[in-house]
């Protein structure tokens, strides 16, 4: 019987009804991993498909040294209670692999520990909402004969490596495995970008049309994921640039120039993602600029319709005066002379008012 897939039951689930697909989910993802915590492992040969081995099957193969042929993937579920214990008494990886499990989220990179290369991968579980920016860890130990991947929860990019090497395509080292990842992380951020891009020109439109109490809010949460998708997402220059300048010594010349296109990708995609925040804080600027206007206008308009009122409540307020003396107040035609005075005064006061303004 085929193992089953277990990174991918969240998306073979997804037409269930969505409380019915999270406790499934749940349920897969704390119920399987009896092998150790071995989701899955293959092993790769030159002249053969890969084969899928479990542990002790991957064990054996170790043992044999270097008259075993080809290397080994092992990918495993660090939730598992016992899976951090069997690799420390079965898999001699180094100390900083181990320290690594402890810490959390960090941004991806790659570096050397004496013949191992560690990568530490982030990338979007499949329930990734781009509102909610859920991201989980990929761990990554390899050298010349094995490729150890461990996570928490299931991800998309180790997801579409596996299916890669499902449909027979050839790994001839597991640096070519780390390559497909990083290009398989990369197509992710492109598609973030690309979607995050078509929400920006939504509300690009809806500016167009004046809307602006909806797109503060979209466009500020926008940014904030992105921010946090960059720090998460992108290598480390630096990392990459020590890794080309100095390549492991059992990868071929074709992974180390496939890597080389894999880190120009991420260039530009990291470009693209720049680009777009840097057009959000413009629409962030046009929109304060618009609510500012927008808030001076009805500040000028309140203060007009005060400036207007000022002449008639300073008349009302002497003429309301319980005192005697009152003038005009036997005058045959006293409200009218009032009226004349409060008319001018409000047309002076007027005048005032919109020279301000034009000025």
């Amino acid at each position: 019987m085929p193992p089953y897939d277990y990174d991918a039951a969240p998306v073979l689930f997804a037409h269930v009804r969505p409380p019915i697909a999270r406790m499934f989910a749940d349920l897969v993802h704390h119920a399987y991993g009896c092998d150790q915590g071995l989701i899955y492992g293959y092993r790769f040969t030159d002249d053969a498909p890969p084969q899928p081995v479990e542990s002790g099957e991957a064990l054996a193969w170790l043992m044999q040294g270097e008259r075993a042929e080809g290397f080994l993937w092992l990918h495993f579920n660090f939730a598992h209670a016992a899976c951090e214990k069997w690799l420390r008494l079965q898999m001699h990886l180094p100390d900083e692999f181990y320290e690594s499990l402890g810490e959390g989220s960090r941004s991806t990179r790659i570096e050397y520990s004496d013949d191992w290369l560690l990568a530490v991968i982030n990338d979007v579980i499949f329930a990734f909402d781009i509102a909610q920016s859920e991201i989980s860890t990929l761990r990554v130990a390899a050298n010349a004969r094995l490729l150890v991947t461990g996570r928490v929860k299931p991800l998309r990019s180790i997801d579409k490596l596996r299916a890669s090497v499902k449909r027979g395509e050839a790994f001839h080292t597991p640096l070519a495995l780390l390559v497909h990842l990083l290009r398989d992380q990369a197509d992710v951020l492109e598609r973030i970008v690309r979607e995050t891009s078509r929400r920006v020109d939504i509300v690009e439109d809806r500016l167009l049309q004046q809307r602006i109490e909806s797109n503060r809010v979209d466009l500020g949460s926008l940014r904030r994921v992105l921010v946090r998708l960059q720090r998460l997402l992108a290598p480390e220059p630096a990392a990459l640039f020590r890794l080309l300048s100095r390549p492991p010594a059992w990868g071929q010349a074709q992974d180390v120039q496939e890597f080389r296109q894999a880190t120009e990708e991420f260039a530009v995609v990291l470009s693209d993602l720049s680009a777009l925040l840097e057009r959000i804080k413009l629409l962030q600027e046009e929109i304060a600029a618009m609510v500012s206007e927008r808030t001076e206008r009805t500040i000028y308009t309140l203060t007009v319709v005060t400036v207007l009122a000022l002449p008639i409540n300073i008349v009302a307020g002497f003429f309301g005066m319980n005192v005697g003396g009152i003038p005009l107040a036997d005058h045959p035609h006293g409200f009218w002379v009032l009226v004349a005075l409060v008319a001018t005064g409000t047309a002076a006061a007027g005048w005032w008012a919109f020279r301000r303004r034009s000025d």
